[in-house]
């Protein structure tokens, strides 16, 4: 990226005025994994050019903000900032509008893979945890006959999704009651690492999904992240509080009680998709500690050597 560029960018985001550095901000001194207090500072400033600190635990490598904003100020900042600031990052309007198109190619792609699980399963219950616009939602419900219910904290995302006439509640899945409700499929579509508690919504979406549903989930891979950027720093966003990776993300699924059936890399090898069913959970499931040490060194080594070794975004 030429400086210029990055003087573009860094003036489209700054002319938002979004001061988050004043936000209200809660530190976790536990991993969201493991438990562990231990955690290295692995940057000091996000790709937007905010103060936000990620740090990597040093027992099994999750990768997580801390501090983080509350979750009132992040149900402000994605009711008023968030379109806007990924717009500005990417100088062009991404809207609820706009993003619907990459979501109706994302929806075929991603139906193309789920495709041997959801053809049986015509007529029941599908759950869209971040399902956005309701384009997923409403792509599944076409192709495989599901019953979808969007549950999306974003207001102008909601009103799309209503205008499709799907089914939408608005939340944070942190803070939703679902009551008695259970579903066949649950699905959480590029939403995983926006969570503000990964293992405590994992224990909600394991209560509501059917003993014999199935789990539909990616993740943003922050290995392919930094890896494909060259840069540790522009692999992270305040809108992920957290940054998964393959193995932080298979223990996470098997403590919280899911078997994966089938794994995928995305077309952009920008997404690892699962295909899960309920087990029992692993309580005490960790990425191996080779890999976690492995993980350090590779941060280290993109840290140390930058875009020119690594290979950045063009």
């Amino acid at each position: 990226m030429s400086t210029s560029s990055s003087a573009d960018r860094s003036g489209r985001i700054a002319a938002l005025n979004y001061a988050y550095a004043d936000k209200p901000k809660v530190d976790q001194p536990r991993c969201n994994l493991c438990g562990s207090e231990r955690f290295t500072v692995i940057t000091q400033r996000d790709r937007y050019g905010f103060p936000a600190a990620t740090v990597a635990c040093m027992d099994c490598g999750l990768a997580r903000m801390n501090p983080r904003m509350t979750s009132g100020a992040y149900a402000e900042f994605y009711q008023h900032v968030y379109r806007p600031l990924v717009s500005a990052y990417h100088g062009r309007t991404i809207d609820a509008t706009s993003v619907q198109e990459e979501q109706w190619v994302y929806a075929e792609e991603m139906g193309d893979f789920y495709e041997p699980f959801l053809t049986p399963r015509n007529g029941q219950s599908f759950l869209d945890v971040g399902g956005s616009t309701g384009v997923v939602s409403l792509a599944f419900a076409k192709r495989f006959g599901l019953r979808p219910t969007v549950l999306d904290p974003a207001p102008d995302e909601i009103r799309e999704a209503d205008r499709y006439g799907i089914e939408t509640v608005t939340a944070l899945l942190e803070e939703w009651d679902s009551g008695d409700a259970q579903y066949d499929v649950v699905g959480m579509f590029q939403t995983i690492d926006h969570l503000l508690d990964v293992s405590a919504s994992f224990e909600i979406l394991r209560k509501v999904i059917k003993p014999d549903g199935l789990f539909l989930v990616d993740i943003v891979d922050f290995r392919h992240a930094y890896l494909k950027n060259g840069s540790v720093e522009q692999a992270t966003k305040i809108d992920h509080p957290f940054s998964l990776t393959e193995d932080s993300a298979e223990a996470y699924l098997a403590r919280a009680g899911f078997e994966t059936l089938r794994k995928c890399y995305s077309k952009d090898h920008h997404l690892v998709c699962y295909a899960c069913r309920p087990r029992a959970p692993q309580p005490d499931a960790m990425p191996a500690p080779e890999s976690v040490r492995a993980f350090f060194r590779e941060i280290r080594a993109v840290q140390s050597h930058g875009p020119q070794n690594v290979g950045a975004r063009p």
